[in-house]
């Protein structure tokens, strides 16, 4: 399987080639480098609810079509590096993802022809700051476009094939999510198709795929991991921001039965 990744290296930027994960320029592992996102989109589309499991835990039905919400670019953050908890918040969730990688302009595109116009898939940690769902609720800006809460990586996989494959969210080495993609309500196809009838996409955008039940709030110090199969590992530690949130301007963080109906699911029942 053929893999991208994007590193810095003696301070310049590197793009790997290489297979399975594995490249031949940093084969020694005492080299040090920073991971980078794989790709640097213009455009990062998400699906609110793509996993039963993560219906049957919130109590919705089934919409009659995907519904989405929008990631500032700004977000992005990589394999390894540090997801920021501002102070005063406390409901941080992770949600393990895979996330579609297009290839080319994808506009009004024939669902049969989807997957011409993909390019990969790679791996994403949806964080979602529900501290700001009272107020965020349908934009969702603040809740999952804060700065660092949007790890891609560590690598573009160029052929996997996304089907009957696992996808499993650890925290502190423990499973707390576990699902397949065979549980997916909407194919990766389907949501590029969908999307692009209203969206001009273009190489290297990025369409997040929806996560499994569990989605759970998580403390600074702790290491997330997400893995899915045949894909690698997406790690990040959560960290306490250094700077507090201005008051007087806008939102506060606030806890309320509807924000941890969310964040803690049926942990909350």
């Amino acid at each position: 399987m053929k893999t991208i990744r994007r590193i810095i290296f003696n301070n310049d930027v590197k793009v790997l080639h290489g297979n399975d994960g594995a490249y031949s320029e940093i084969n020694n592992s005492s080299l040090k480098c920073k991971f980078l996102p794989p790709v640097e989109p213009a455009i990062i589309v998400c699906v609110h609810l793509n996993y039963r499991s993560r219906l049957d835990e919130l109590q919705r039905v089934q919409p009659e079509a995907p519904t989405y919400f929008l990631k500032p670019t700004s977000c992005i953050n990589s394999h390894l590096g540090e997801v920021i908890r501002p102070p005063g918040c406390k409901f941080l969730n992770y949600e393990g993802e895979i996330a579609l990688i297009v290839g080319k302009t994808a506009k009004n595109i024939d669902i049969a022809k989807a997957g011409e116009y993909i390019l990969g898939y790679t791996i994403a940690n949806d964080f979602g700051l529900h501290d700001f769902r009272d107020t965020d609720e349908n934009s969702m800006v603040r809740v999952k476009g804060s700065d660092t809460l949007g790890p891609i990586g560590p690598d573009l996989a160029i052929d996997w094939d996304y089907r009957n494959k696992y996808i499993k969210t650890f925290v502190d080495g423990e499973i707390v999510q576990e699902s397949n993609t065979s549980n997916m309500i909407w194919s990766p196809e389907y949501l590029l198709t969908d999307l692009s009838r209203s969206i001009t996409f273009n190489k290297g955008d990025v369409i997040l795929t929806g996560t499994p039940s569990n989605s759970r709030p998580v403390e600074p110090g702790s290491v997330v991991k997400v893995e899915v199969e045949n894909l690698g590992v997406l790690q990040n530690t959560i960290v306490e921001g250094t700077s507090s949130l201005l008051t007087g301007v806008g939102a506060t963080p606030k806890d309320s039965d509807h924000i941890r109906s969310v964040s803690l699911g049926s942990d909350n029942n």
